[in-house]
């Protein structure tokens, strides 16, 4: 067996072994809050306590990057991811444990706990594919389609797993097989090769520091803020599937059938990267496939019928997971060495947190106009990608 060959299988099954860790990570981090409502609402307490709690394990992911620091310090990156995963699988299992017997108080602050380390089961995990994926931007870039493949996994996988264990046994089961997964997530980490730290703990900035950096320079701020306004504008999409089911003529049980179609849209997009990984220049990549997604949600805006619905759902998913995977690209190739792990968790908070602003937002104004949530998110998309073309045009002029 040649040198080169033992090469590669020695990176896929690190690869592989990235996947099961990342997915088991994801697939908790986007169940745990559907595991907490049922909790709550099964036990006979009020709406607004089950959106409390559950908004105390999400809002927390805002301020992750302030614990990311430890990614870019610590001699071992991989004990870092490894602890976060354990300490969110306690809390959390502690949180369902003493809900039904301690005050709110309890489980509240053990799920903000829990909140906390979600973005280094996110973004911090993502932080450690490029030193397994291997040097050629080809290989890296097949390794983002699976990446972008578990977070699509992890987001539709989690919520069914709590529902299928939740009727089989109860929401404190389905929080418990959660917690356990993320448990084995830590093992699956701690074999991964390990990467030694890209700088001197003491040249890695501070977290406010490498927002900074993140803005003032170009292609960062461009990957910042496209991510951000494309979060925005697809959070939206699960909305109006349920508002727009009376327009095409179904009952609103089809809207399901509706963001399923968007969920496979998007694993087929990450399928994609991997069959043809992405070529060219990332910055440019980005623009032009936020561009795309603006022209899938004008598809979904005009459809006429629940068939060609369904279709330009699952369009505007294959869409986003190729932009998905092209902002993953512009965070490893343009992230200095030192503060590349915060460049992930910090993109990923930022997201997170411009999605739930967009889903937010389109339940507040989605009543006058079933369409005026995808109207704006069109509006707001579109501008970004004309911004991001305008600001890189002048960069280049400058130059």
């Amino acid at each position: 067996m040649t040198e080169e060959s033992t090469t590669t299988r020695t990176r896929s099954g690190a690869l592989l072994r990235y996947v099961l860790a990342a997915t088991l990570a994801r697939t908790a981090d986007g169940g745990a809050v559907v595991a907490i409502v049922l909790l709550v609402t099964t036990s006979g307490d009020p709406g607004w306590l089950a959106g409390a709690l559950g908004a105390c394990i999400t809002a927390p992911h805002l301020l992750g990057p302030f614990v990311a620091r430890s990614l870019d310090t610590a001699r071992d990156g991989r004990r870092v991811i490894a602890l976060a995963s354990v300490v969110h699988g306690a809390t959390l299992a502690a949180a369902v444990l003493l809900y039904p017997v301690a005050h709110a108080l309890v489980p509240a602050v053990l799920l903000i706990a829990s909140g906390l380390l979600g973005p280094l089961l996110t973004g911090g995990i993502s932080s450690r594919l490029p030193a397994i994926a291997g040097p050629s931007r080809t290989s890296q870039r097949r390794a983002q389609g699976w990446d972008v493949a578990t977070y699509g996994i992890g987001g539709t996988v989690g919520p069914s797993v709590v529902a299928a264990v939740s009727a089989w046994a109860s929401p404190l089961t389905a929080a418990l097989v959660l917690a356990a997964g993320t448990c084995l997530a830590a093992a699956f980490v701690m074999l991964l090769p390990p990467s030694p730290p890209a700088a001197d703990a003491r040249d890695v900035p501070r977290p406010a520091r490498t927002l900074a950096v993140m803005l003032s320079t170009g292609p960062l701020r461009r990957t910042l803020y496209l991510t951000m306004i494309v979060a925005f504008s697809v959070a939206a999409l699960p909305i109006t599937a349920v508002a727009s089911t009376g327009l095409l003529g179904t009952d609103a049980a089809a809207a399901g059938m509706l963001t399923a179609a968007y969920g496979l849209g998007n694993l087929a997009g990450s399928i994609g990267v991997m069959a043809r990984p992405l070529e060219g220049n990332a910055d440019r990549l980005m623009t032009r496939l936020a561009a795309v997604v603006a022209v899938t949600l004008v598809a979904v805006v005009l459809a006429p019928s629940f068939s060609l619905a369904t279709a330009a759902y699952a369009t505007a998913g294959i869409a986003n997971g190729y932009f998905f995977a092209s902002t993953l690209a512009a965070r490893n190739e343009y992230a200095p060495p030192e503060m590349r792990g915060q460049v992930f968790v910090w993109t990923g908070a930022l997201k997170i947190t411009a999605g739930s602003a967009g889903t937010a937002l389109a339940g507040t104004i989605i009543g006058p106009a079933v369409h005026l949530p995808l109207a704006l998110a069109i509006a707001l998309t579109t501008a970004a990608a004309l911004a991001s073309t305008t600001e890189r045009r002048r960069a280049r002029s400058i130059r």
